[in-house]
């Protein structure tokens, strides 16, 4: 009964996208849902961009293990990204009317730029998309009993038909769904549980010591690695195509800003229900994380509820992944076809750009489908996504919107030094995060950039506009 349920809640997700296809005609309505989401759709959309496998599978895992450190960077780290997306970027994208996030940095540094951040972004998802498809490969494994790689590609063409048919508006609609399953099913899981642990005092008391500490010890050291963990996702997701689409897609400027600083409410209050169902259920079944731990909620609620509250539950982790999953396909699909593809054959007419992403949702899939039969981690797949647009990608973002000094050759240093520097630190194992050099490196050469061109002109004065 619990595995006709999910296939029938994948089939009605199909259908969805094959009656939102109705509304493509462009590629604008196919990448940014022709600009005219209303709030509740806005933001519904905006929170279930990232509101899947590691906030319900990897960051209940990490709590259990670390405390309220170890789930610094999701959800603390992403619901600051959303806010600051909010307050400082999301009306400065939208008066710009542009299709992709590469798409500024074409009007702000020029052509060479543009390609060069193209082909930075696109393989940032690939961890991020792998990840996801992993998830649904393991909740589908535990509910239909098939083997992994089966259950991966079943999600993945679930994914790609109804990604490829209605494109954003299908994603919106569907989020709207999802979201309030999400929520009506977390809630109700974690009332049970609440119920049968006796409250918050037992699960306090059975905690290890400093558990609850959000701060870490006073040396340079873990300063650096908390600093880390906060950017990795509360500044790295800032420069990306998923979240710009959402920011794009609303019908105005001051629905942008609204709904991406509601959806960061709803993501800091939400994601911590899947963080008190994994504590309970690890206070009540302590040996079902020995094997997987990632598998403790899953496996709890199937070992240790009923018909109605699995149907509950799986719904909303299964609506909570394939809506990140989703977005995730569709932006660097977006991104290949408008800032790649289009960079070489600027003659390609809308209909065929909307083709060429289309063909692009499927080829990214499949290199994602071959990451995720080959890695194990969910939380170590969507850092390494993060980490890789933070430092290549964010100081030219935030310099190119606020610094007016800003050059073409300070973003492309900035861009090739942090990723450069960041994967040799990474090569390297160094005692502080990788990230930390990366982005370091990226800032000094945005400055070497700067300071190398002797005229100070401005090229670009968009941003002095209101």
């Amino acid at each position: 009964m619990l595995a006709a349920a999910i296939i029938a809640y994948l089939l009605l997700n199909l259908g969805i996208g094959l009656w939102a296809s109705r509304r493509i005609t462009t590629t604008t309505d196919f990448v940014l849902a022709g600009r005219r989401l209303p709030l509740f759709l806005a933001a519904s959309a905006t929170f279930a961009t990232w509101f899947g496998s590691e906030t319900i599978m990897g960051a209940p895992t990490e709590f259990i293990e670390h405390g309220v450190l170890g789930i610094i960077e999701d959800p603390f780290g992403a619901a600051l990204c959303l806010f600051l997306v909010g307050i400082f970027f999301a009306r400065k994208f939208y008066k710009m009317k542009i299709i992709t996030f590469c798409d500024f940095f074409r009007i702000r540094y020029g052509r060479p730029a543009e390609l060069l951040s193209a082909l930075l972004i696109i393989p940032s998802y690939f961890s991020w998309i792998a990840a996801q498809l992993l998830a649904m490969g393991i909740v589908l494994k535990v509910v239909l009993g098939w083997p992994l790689t089966d259950c991966i590609l079943l999600s993945s063409v679930v994914v790609i038909l109804y990604t490829i048919w209605g494109g954003m508006w299908s994603i919106s609609i569907t989020d709207f769904v999802q979201t309030i399953m999400i929520i009506i099913g977390l809630l109700i899981v974690a009332i049970v549980l609440y119920l049968e642990v006796g409250g918050f005092s037992p699960l306090i008391e059975a905690a290890p010591k400093d558990f609850f500490r959000a701060y870490p010890q006073f040396t340079f050291k873990d300063s650096v690695e908390y600093f880390a963990a906060w950017i990795t996702i509360g500044l790295g997701s800032i420069p990306q195509q998923d979240v710009f689409q959402r920011v794009m897609s609303a019908k105005s400027a001051d629905v942008s800003v609204k709904s991406t600083l509601l959806s960061s409410f709803m993501y800091l209050t939400i994601a911590l229900l899947p963080l008190f169902i994994g504590l309970c259920g690890h206070h009540l079944y302590p040996e079902l994380g020995k094997d997987d731990p990632q598998m403790i909620i899953p496996n709890m609620i199937l070992l240790h509820t009923g018909l109605p509250l699995q149907i509950l539950f799986f719904g909303a982790l299964v609506s909570a992944i394939l809506s990140t999953t989703s977005s995730a396909i569709m932006a660097p699909a977006a991104v290949l076809g408008e800032n790649v593809i289009k960079f070489f054959r600027p003659e390609l007419s809308d209909k065929q750009l909307l083709s060429i992403i289309r063909l692009g949702i499927v080829f990214i899939t499949a290199i994602c489908i071959f990451m995720a039969s080959t890695r194990e981690s969910i939380f170590e797949l969507v850092a390494e996504s993060s980490a890789f647009s933070l430092v290549c990608l964010f100081i030219p973002l935030a310099c190119g919107l606020y610094w007016k000094r800003a050059n073409q050759l300070g973003c492309i240093l900035s861009m090739v030094a942090g990723l450069g520097v960041w994967l040799t630190s990474v090569w390297m194992k160094t005692e502080y995060p990788p990230l930390i050099y990366g982005l370091m490196a990226s800032s000094l050469g945005m400055v070497t950039g700067i300071l190398s061109d002797k005229s100070g002109e401005v090229k670009y004065n968009f941003i002095s506009k209101p």
